[in-house]
């Protein structure tokens, strides 16, 4: 292991015990400060104002408390992800990574605090007083904590992604050879969720059949469309050769769409994640765009006219190659 991989590693143990941390004391005050007003509060409370400023929705105290239990899923799912990969060593990805936490942990601090004080000595849920100027409070202290989150991590190394420029020169076609590359990747966690955003559709569009709420059709609407979007950004097939590039999207191959090798100048592979594009899914930024299943090795495909496309897919290497190969014949 040489200098740098070392202090990276060392700088890696530091960043999870110190995000680790954060996260532990934010876990134990969701459970320390509505256990510690037990006896005062009412059971159930109201966590629910309606426009009025009355309270029209009550759950149990135990919700209260459940909280911590979402916020530890939400931060340890956050430090996994820092622990296996390379999260803790590039700036960018990093200071995102502690504005998220540090924005969540106070934000979920907050409401619960506002939850307490509404309820605070009151006989029943329906007596809680209304939140006022605090929410605005509130509001403003975790965008101030996701600020400070923000410059907390930016000291620290910096790992810049590996992009690799084409090499045209490292494949050679022989004349009138037709050689085609294609590649495939999928994200089972996106198409799970996808077929449950789908069921959920269907199991209202049943309720509301059977002469239940009519309104239910609108989560109808919305389940099914998030769950269709889903499905088709839950894998994307690419497609090299002598037509060109071919991307499709779902298990369905639809959409898709072509780019003839005319309107391409050259290919190259980059490592790319989702903190680096803003997310997964398909994320457009001017003049470049990013197909993000999975992070790390990207095809980056740039047209003729400047644009530029990446695509997280296995062997971009090997898909860059010919694709610069079938471009060089082309021209």
């Amino acid at each position: 292991m040489n200098d740098t991989s070392a202090r990276d590693a060392a700088f890696r143990v530091r960043f999870l015990l110190a995000t680790g941390a954060w996260a532990v004391i934010v876990a134990a005050a969701l459970v320390a400060v509505p256990l510690a007003f037990k006896e005062r509060l009412p059971d159930p409370l109201a966590t629910h104002w309606g426009p009025s400023g009355g309270p029209d929705g009550s759950m149990p105290f135990a919700a209260l408390v459940i909280v911590a239990l979402v916020w530890a899923l939400v931060a340890g799912a956050g430090l996994a992800v820092a622990a296996r990969g390379e999260l803790a060593v590039r700036r960018h990805a990093r200071r995102w990574s502690t504005a998220a936490l540090a924005w969540s942990g106070v934000f979920l601090l907050g409401l619960q605090s506002l939850t307490v004080a509404a309820n605070l000595d009151r006989p029943r849920w329906e007596d809680a007083a209304s939140p006022g100027w605090e929410t605005i409070i509130v509001i403003a202290a975790a965008f101030a904590a996701g600020a400070l989150g923000w410059l907390a991590g930016r000291p620290g190394p910096d790992r810049r992604p590996v992009s690799a420029e084409p090499a045209a020169e490292a494949l050679v076609l022989d004349p009138g050879e037709r050689s085609v590359w294609v590649s495939t990747v999928s994200s089972p966690v996106a198409a799970g969720l996808a077929l449950a955003f789908l069921a959920a559709a269907v199991s209202l569009a049943a309720c509301a059949l059977i002469g239940l709420a009519a309104e239910l059709w609108i989560g109808v609407g919305v389940f099914a469309l998030v769950g269709l979007l889903g499905l088709c950004l839950s894998s994307v097939r690419v497609k090299v050769g002598p037509e060109g590039l071919a991307v499709s999207y779902g298990p369905l191959r639809w959409p898709s769409r072509s780019v003839p090798l005319a309107g391409i100048d050259r290919a190259w592979t980059e490592r790319r994640h989702p903190s680096d594009v803003g997310g997964w899914g398909y994320r457009g930024r001017p003049g470049q765009s990013t197909i993000m299943i999975r992070g790390g090795e990207c095809l980056v495909v740039r047209y003729a006219s400047g644009g530029e496309l990446g695509i997280s897919v296995d062997d971009a290497a090997r898909g860059a190659a010919l694709l610069n190969a079938l471009v060089a014949v082309e021209n």
